[in-house]
């Protein structure tokens, strides 16, 4: 059998995962390309997903402390609606995926991996994108550095307005 290498998931697997909300930790600390952080609303933030699904896996992401999707204020739901919409718009302009999965897990039971904080997920997908990989091998193999992904899309997010 042949191995897969994958060693940027250790990180997210021994990552203590309590203690601090990663979503209220990354944008405090102003380092935008090494945080994955696209743009910044007034509301809300645009992020790479550190353990994408495929590349261009980003994230929406109220600013604000938040699990339920039901106490969002009318601003932040608004605004996280626009920036998921305009994020297709820029995906399938930079990378034109054949379609997206698109959506929330709320709560540990509905597969958040991150539970004490509210993401809506844009995921651009291609046909044939997956294949036994993650069945069998429990492994997903990622056809673009993070860091070249973040470099395709910024420019794109820079100028969202």
């Amino acid at each position: 059998m042949k191995q897969v290498w994958a060693p940027w998931r250790l990180e997210y697997i021994i990552a203590p995962k309590e203690g601090r909300c990663v979503f209220c930790a990354m944008p405090k600390e102003q380092n935008d390309e090494e945080n994955l952080i696209l743009h910044r609303g007034e509301h809300n933030f645009i992020v790479l997903n550190k353990y994408p699904y495929l590349s261009g896996h980003l994230m929406v992401v109220p600013n604000r402390h938040i699990k339920d999707i039901t106490k969002l204020s009318s601003d932040e739901r608004n605004e996280n609606g626009y920036l998921v919409s305009k994020s297709v718009g820029i995906l399938k302009e930079s990378f034109g995926p054949e379609g997206f999965n698109v959506g929330l897990n709320i709560g540990k039971a509905g597969g958040a991996g991150i539970n004490e904080h509210l993401h809506t997920h844009v995921v651009p997908r291609w046909v044939g994108d997956n294949n036994f990989m993650p069945v069998i091998g429990d492994t997903r193999v990622m056809p673009q550095y993070l860091s070249d992904s973040y470099n395709a899309l910024a420019e794109s997010f820079k100028n969202l307005k």
